[in-house]
């Protein structure tokens, strides 16, 4: 069961060509006062996946939350044409790191697995029109860090960094693969 409404963590999940469910949660994602970007997706990622395993009680349930961090500030959704803009001016020449939390949660004991996985993008140096351009052509209106990593998105990038690409989408499935193998799926 994926506790996920995101199509981006579907189709991630797809690729490991096992049979699943998804259901939305439904949780206050605020972050704690002072609350660091590592414990608060571990802390969504396992509060994802507790609101659903009441609708199903002997299942092996994935959370997963994300965030973008620039410096110390985390990058919200833009939600809007000129947020994408503006949050995409502030990455520029910038490094964002990508924290990924994931919650493998057994729903049968209520045991669980629990990590965090990083990646980080290192931004090129782009002119407001080239940004402009992005936007328009990829509307990442709904996206941390106003980017699309699997479509056009990667043209913004000057390097990647990290262990796991499918993190940055969202979901991490070389660690996911790791947990659901320690559960007793065997993947592949």
């Amino acid at each position: 069961m994926l506790a996920s409404a995101s199509p981006y963590r579907r189709q991630l999940l797809e690729r490991l060509q096992i049979p699943f469910q998804s259901q939305a949660p439904s949780i206050d994602e605020s972050a704690g006062k002072n609350e660091p970007p590592v414990s608060l997706v571990q802390r969504l990622a396992l509060e994802k996946a507790q609101a659903v395993a009441g609708d199903h009680t002997d299942a092996l349930i994935i959370g997963s939350d994300q965030v973008a961090v620039l410096g110390e500030k985390i990058l919200g959704k833009p939600g809007t044409h000129e947020g994408a803009i503006e949050q995409l001016q502030r990455c520029q020449g910038q490094a964002v790191t990508f924290y990924t939390g994931l919650c493998l949660l057994d729903s049968a004991n209520g045991d669980y697995q629990i990590d965090c996985v990083p990646f980080t993008v290192h931004f090129k140096t782009l002119s407001r029109r080239q940004i402009e351009r992005y936007v328009e052509q990829e509307k990442p209106y709904d996206a941390a860090g106003s980017f699309k990593s699997e479509a056009l998105g990667i043209t913004l990038f000057e390097r990647m960094q990290g262990e796991d690409p499918t993190a940055l989408v969202g979901l991490p499935l070389i660690r996911l693969t790791s947990m659901l193998n320690a559960a007793g799926i065997e993947v592949p």
